[in-house]
């Protein structure tokens, strides 16, 4: 079947992902169900009032949208039944982060469309317990944040994937690398930094592991075929250092002759990807990311080729590369330095290579009766409607081993609740089978009750700076949210208490923000009930 992706028009997506619910964060309880037949449309979970497995209930209606007019939407908005239902595809992306640290330490502040809260979240460590296999554990926890009348909590839902294995233990990888080498690429940051990356990779990757070289400018070139690493090494070394920037920069050839080699090169049994390292300034032949992936669409499907982005430069094409990524089936990272490139292609590798789960889709129904209104902080991209949750055809995310994926909801809570506050279900793909499979579980308002500052979770706290520092860069109004000084301040005492260098480099680049800004901060008040825009 064919597989198309559809934007949820009104609720959000909690990114409740999970395999066991932990105990000691929640009042809750964790299903688990494992389909054998994908594709099936099955009801969405229902908003439950009491704390057992979700999707037992049928699909909560969508709240309708007209097609054009303000003022209309806002007509229909009121008229329309609070929505309790979110859910939205599950995303490891980290560019936006990464992106922002560098063009703030440039003296500048991030254009607010790059900005993604969940990238800054899920930028940092935050100690989850890990399942033993393919899937997913959830932790479930919160604490009360403060802002209107100071009844507004934040709830942190965290998925991690099982520990990424060591590179003896990982499978062998056969990697086509797409390197832009147009003439917006002629500096070290850009194309030196490249070439450094690859050369540091060709010295760590194992013997029985592949590479293949691919660059482009105007035209694309096939620098190297597939070629294994054992007795090679100089000769892949020698195809990256003959590298030299040239002309104009033409993504959509790159791309579809990375993929032309990478099905050429195609290896059973190991870890098959194309890597694309580019500023993605694109600015000849086929700029539309869609248009672009259409035309590579049988060689991703039949072979499951993904495709794994890594930008680079002080001017960077954000949304091409983060529309390529999450459509070509993979996730996109940024990397300023050669610290950060390490970390990426030699720490971090089988974590981006490697897949534990295909096409993964998170849904959450709040509780009515203890929830006045609630909003995901981040995931507008990845918005999903709330009856494609188990439409298989409709596209979610690609999640490998190592990775932690944390979402955050601002949740205010109805006077003297107490008891359930969300059911969640979390379902994806097995990578070798394409089974289907599903967890639930449950949170409950003693989980939340807890102060956020101060609190016995640091790395809750961490969470909530990097959020609200992203909310904030992006002109958000997000309720308890502190200053950015304040934030800051916060961010130095968390480093110092976690020993936590990236905490650290949040804490300086939200400072430079604060300057960059004057201090100036914005305030503002939402009404209603359900789910927040």
């Amino acid at each position: 079947m064919e597989r198309r992706t559809r934007m949820y028009r009104g609720a959000v997506g909690l990114f409740l992902v999970g395999g066991v619910l932990l105990t000691g964060c929640s009042g809750g309880t964790t299903h688990d169900t494992s389909t054998a037949e994908s594709g099936k449309r099955a009801p969405a979970p229902a908003p439950a009032a009491t704390g057992g497995a979700a999707g037992a209930g049928g699909a909560a209606e969508d709240a309708a949208k007209p097609a054009d007019g303000a003022e209309k939407s806002d007509e229909l908005r009121e008229a329309a039944p609070p929505d309790y239902l979110s859910t939205f595809a599950l995303d490891v992306d980290t560019a936006s982060y990464g992106y922002a640290r560098r063009t703030l330490a440039d003296g500048r502040l991030p254009g607010p469309e790059t900005v993604r809260p969940e990238e800054f979240v899920n930028s940092f460590r935050q100690g989850y317990q890990r399942p033993d296999g393919n899937g997913f554990t959830v932790s479930v926890d919160g604490a009360r944040a403060g802002g209107e009348d100071g009844d507004w909590s934040l709830v942190r839902v965290g998925l991690a994937t099982r520990a990424a294995p060591g590179n003896a233990e990982r499978p062998p990888a056969a990697l086509t690398f797409v390197v832009d080498i147009s003439g917006s690429m002629a500096s070290s940051d850009r194309l030196g930094l490249v070439k450094t990356s690859l050369g540091t990779l060709t010295d760590e990757l194992r013997d029985d592991d592949s590479v293949s070289l691919v660059t482009f400018s105007d035209e694309a070139k096939t620098v190297l075929p597939m070629t294994r690493l054992r007795d090679h090494r100089g000769k892949i070394h020698d195809a990256v250092d003959s590298m030299e920037p040239a002309d104009s920069t033409n993504v959509g050839a790159g791309v579809r002759r990375g993929y032309e080699e990478a099905v050429k090169g195609h290896r059973k049994g190991a870890n098959n990807r194309v890597v694309l390292l580019s500023d993605a300034l694109a600015n000849t032949g086929e700029t539309d990311a869609d248009a672009i992936l259409e035309r590579i669409d049988s060689a991703r499907r039949e072979y499951g080729i993904t495709l794994f982005g890594v930008g680079v430069g002080s001017d960077y094409g954000d949304a091409l590369m983060e529309r390529l990524t999450n459509k070509g089936d993979g996730h996109t990272t940024y990397i300023a330095d050669e610290e950060q490139a390490r970390k990426v292609f030699v720490d971090q590798l089988p974590a981006h290579i490697e897949l534990t789960a295909r096409d993964a889709k998170a849904q959450v129904a709040f509780d009515p009766k203890t929830v006045e209104k609630f909003k995901l902080i981040g995931y507008e991209d990845r918005k999903v409607a709330d009856d494609d949750f188990r439409d298989d055809s409709v596209d979610g995310g690609e999640i490998g081993p190592g990775h932690t994926v944390t979402a955050l909801y601002a949740v205010r809570l109805r006077d003297g609740a107490s008891g359930h506050v969300a059911t969640a279900t979390v379902r994806w793909l097995d990578p070798r089978t394409r089974a289907a499979q599903e967890r639930t579980g449950s949170v409950e308002t003693g989980a939340i009750d807890g102060r956020l500052w101060g609190g016995s979770s640091t790395r809750l706290q961490v969470t909530a700076v990097a959020a609200y520092f992203a909310d904030n860069l992006r002109g958000g109004e997000l309720p308890g949210a502190p200053s950015l000084a304040a934030l800051a301040s916060r961010a130095k005492e968390l480093a110092a208490v976690t020993e936590d260098d990236s905490v650290e480099k949040l804490a300086t680049a939200i400072g430079r923000a604060d300057q960059l800004k004057g201090g100036h901060e914005d305030t503002g008040t939402r009404t209603g009930e359900g789910e927040m825009d």
